[in-house]
């Protein structure tokens, strides 16, 4: 699963490499741990342009009885989203772009979970494929919510864990974010995992467990012989 990831870049950072005019977003500071519930950035197509926004991690389905259903849904399997209830509409027709310059995965060593941060080698930002919903509460409070598709890992995350992220090759965002593609057979060879020659990994602070922690310690390797705190 993908439960932990970063954005630490500016706001205007993101408008130019999402080729963004202007957005309602007034301001944006680096998040190093950002988690479940929490509202993220989101890029998606009017049918014109790209827009930015935030939306809450964990998608919850129009049909809910409980939003709280969305702390079960913050990850959908690329390979079965089609034919879940909860995604299948989404994925022909409200897929968004999760952007991220990192992510974090717990690998298993004898000496407990150690976090993993994986990056591109080239330290760009990549966008996470994603699907979006919107719930509308009896009283006409509405939540706009999302969830991050994943993959089988690639050669680098497999030892890490067995899940990974869809990443997108910048050359496919335009086809993952046209409302106009509908046909699943069109979107499924995107959603592959992405390229381990291009990506990195390396060991960071357990501090990355907690919530509570959001500075840019987190993101420094982690030295192998600190002293492991499980959190």
């Amino acid at each position: 699963m993908c439960g932990r990831y970063t954005i630490t870049v500016t706001l205007e950072e993101l408008m130019v490499r999402y080729m963004i005019g202007e957005t309602m977003i007034p301001f944006h500071r680096p998040k190093y741990n950002v988690a479940p519930s929490q509202q993220v950035l989101a890029v998606v197509n009017d049918g014109q342009s790209n827009r930015l926004g935030e939306l809450k991690w964990g998608l919850v389905p129009p049909w809910a009885e409980d939003p709280k259903i969305g702390f079960q849904m913050i990850n959908a399997r690329s390979e079965t989203a089609a034919d879940k209830p909860a995604y299948g509409a989404p994925l022909r027709r409200k897929r968004c772009l999760i952007p991220a310059d990192g992510f974090y995965e717990w690998k298993t060593t004898a000496r407990g979970k150690q976090p993993m941060r994986i990056v591109l080698k080239s330290r760009s930002l990549f966008s996470m494929a994603g699907l979006f919903e919107t719930w509308i509460a009896p009283d006409g409070a509405k939540i706009n919510s999302c969830t991050i598709l994943t993959t089988t890992p690639n050669a680098l995350v497999a030892p890490i864990h067995d899940r990974m992220p869809v990443i997108l090759k910048p050359e496919d965002e335009p086809l993952w974010l046209d409302r106009k593609v509908t046909d699943i057979g069109v979107l499924q060879p995107l959603l592959r995992p992405y390229d381990a020659s291009e990506l990195e990994a390396y060991p960071v602070s357990p501090a990355v467990g907690s919530v509570k922690n959001d500075d840019a310690s987190l993101v420094e390797p982690y030295a192998a012989d600190e002293q492991l705190e499980l959190w």
